[in-house]
């Protein structure tokens, strides 16, 4: 069994906030993969599924960021779970709109969701970093983080959540280069290299074609008589 965990606000003031992208991330999976309904428990909303043949617990902590790892802690307990049962998904200013990576372990850099987890279950839990970019200067952090994603953002925001599910079984069953890359296909999609074939002009056209060459390239050329030469074939 596993535990992904979606890190957010409660309310529909923070709903559509930065800081709530894990949130928006585990309704997105449990919606594209059929889970049961959300219900409330340990202080937060909890769903079940399935996700690559594991079963999956969903939880999204209603304690308030700050007190995240409340919740989290709780709901390992209960289901006697371990640090590397868990996955967070969270916000992360340090990488571009858009971007995101997977760690193992490691500090919390700042963030309140992960530093209270990690005073409840310490820190070898998995993460999925959500970029969502950084507002040049740390005294904007606050205001930004509880700030709705603009609207220009929704393309990008829309193609990793729909990359996050893509991917989650993949998550689930250990692979997290697999999920990356599922993530990485929805934000950036690969461009068709192979162009269409021109469709072959039929022989009309190909004959107008070739007469409009050919005056262009009869206008083209540099005529090189003398001024005497062209007054004389004036005349002629």
């Amino acid at each position: 069994m596993q535990l992904f965990v979606g890190l957010g606000n409660p309310g529909t003031k923070y709903a559509g906030n930065r800081h709530n992208i894990g949130f928006m991330a585990l309704d997105r999976i449990a919606e594209d993969h059929h889970f049961a309904p959300w219900r409330s428990k340990f202080q937060g909303e909890l769903c079940e599924g399935t996700l690559g043949g594991e079963k999956v617990l969903l939880l999204k902590p209603m304690t308030f960021m700050n007190n995240s790892g409340q919740s989290v802690g709780e709901a390992m307990r209960f289901y006697k779970l371990t640090p590397d049962d868990v996955t967070v998904f969270h916000d992360e200013l340090d990488l571009a709109p858009g971007k995101l990576r997977v760690k193992q372990g490691g500090g919390h850099a700042g963030h309140n969701g992960l530093r209270s987890i990690h005073q409840h279950i310490g820190a070898e839990y998995q993460r999925i970093r959500m970029g969502v970019g950084h507002p040049g200067h740390k005294d904007r952090v606050a205001g930004y983080v509880l700030s709705d994603f603009a609207k220009a953002e929704e393309g990008w925001l829309d193609d990793m959540m729909r990359g996050c599910s893509d991917g989650a079984a993949d998550l689930a069953k250990g692979d997290a280069g697999r999920f990356q890359n599922a993530v990485a296909l929805r934000v950036n999609p690969p461009r068709n290299k192979d162009k269409p074939a021109k469709e072959a002009p039929s022989g009309s056209q190909q004959a107008v074609a070739q007469k409009a060459a050919a005056m262009k390239a009869q206008a083209d050329r540099k005529d090189s008589r003398t001024p005497l030469q062209k007054l004389k074939d004036k005349f002629r």
